[in-house]
C-alpha cells in the first residue's frame, strides 16, 4: 500500500496537478492539506470522475484538508472530541484492515512568542490528547500532513539560520516529540537516505533551484506500521510544474 501526504496550497488551483499526480504515482491514499475550499464548493465531481473516494473538510480562503483514497473509508471523523473544529485542519479516516489515517495541517504559528504561535503550541496538545486516546481503536495508525515542524537540524537547509525560529523553535519540536512518544516513527528516518531532502521551499529567493528548503511535510507511523514499512521517499518532481505548490508529495510504502 501506498500512502502519501502533499500541501497542494490551493486544490482549486492544482486539481488538474493532482489528479495527473495520482494516476502517475498511483499512491493507494493521499492526504491533502491547505485545500482553501468551502464544503460546499469542492470539486468532489471531478475526483470521484477520476476513479477515487474523497472525503474532506474546509473554509474559505484558508486552511482545509482532504483525503483521496482508491478505497471507501468505513468511518470518518472530522471533529475533536465531538467539538466542531474552529479552523478546519484536521481529518480522520478509518479503513479495513484496521488502518487509521490521521490528516493534519498544522498551524504555521507566524513567529515565535506571538499569539499564533501560542495557539500552535496549544492545538498541537489538543491534537496530541486525542491521538492518546483513539490510538487503541486500530492496529496501523499513521499521522500524515504539513507539520510546519522541521523535526531536526538535518531537515533545514541552514540550521544556524534558522535556530530558534519558526518552525525550527526548541518549544515547536518538544510538541512534535510528545506526539512521536506516544509510539510514532518519522517514516521517512527508518531509513538511510541522502542530505539536503526537503518538501518545503519558499516561493521567493530562488530557494527551489537552490535547494534552501525544510522537511516540515511528515507520515508518522505507529510500532506496527513501522514494521511494514519497506520505503519512504519525496517526489520533487510536481514542485517544477508551472505555478507548483511551495510543498512536494511525501510518500510511504508499506506491506499490508
Amino acid at each position: 500500500m501506498k500512502i502519501a501526504s502533499w500541501n497542494v496550497n490551493s486544490l482549486r488551483v492544482r486539481l488538474p496537478q493532482v489528479l495527473s499526480w495520482l494516476k502517475k504515482s498511483d499512491v493507494d491514499i493521499l492526504g491533502i492539506q491547505e485545500t482553501k475550499v468551502e464544503d460546499g464548493s469542492f470539486p468532489i465531481k471531478e475526483i470521484e470522475e477520476a476513479g477515487f473516494f474523497c472525503d474532506f473538510i474546509g473554509q474559505k480562503t484558508y486552511n482545509g484538508v482532504t483525503t483521496i483514497s482508491k478505497i471507501p473509508p468505513k468511518e470518518v471523523i472530522k471533529s475533536i472530541d465531538g467539538k466542531e473544529q474552529e479552523q478546519k485542519r484536521i481529518l480522520l479516516t478509518r479503513y479495513k484492515d484496521d488502518l487509521t489515517i490521521l490528516n493534519l495541517y498544522v498551524v504555521n504559528g507566524s513567529e515565535v512568542g506571538s499569539d499564533k504561535y501560542k495557539y500552535k503550541l496549544k492545538w498541537l496538545k489538543s491534537v496530541k490528547n486525542f491521538i492518546k486516546k483513539d490510538l487503541k481503536k486500530t492496529k496501523y495508525y499513521l499521522i500524515l500532513g504539513d507539520f510546519n515542524i522541521a523535526p531536526k537540524d538535518a531537515d533545514i537547509y541552514d540550521p544556524k539560520a534558522w535556530e530558534g525560529k519558526i518552525l525550527c523553535s526548541d518549544k515547536e519540536r518538544s510538541a512534535l516529540k510528545e506526539i512521536l512518544d506516544l509510539g510514532f516513527k518519522d517514516s521517512f528516518r527508518l531509513f538511510d537516505q541522502e542530505k539536503d531532502l526537503y518538501s518545503w521551499w519558499d516561493y521567493r529567493t530562488g530557494a527551489f533551484r537552490r535547494n534552501r528548503g525544510l522537511r516540515i511535510d511528515l507520515i508518522l507511523t505507529n510500532m506496527a506500521l513501522s514494521k511494514k514499512c519497506s520505503k519512504s521517499l519525496i517526489d520533487i518532481e510536481p514542485r517544477k510544474n508551472e505555478r507548483p505548490s511551495d510543498h512536494a508529495p511525501v510518500v510511504s510504502i508499506f506491506d499490508i
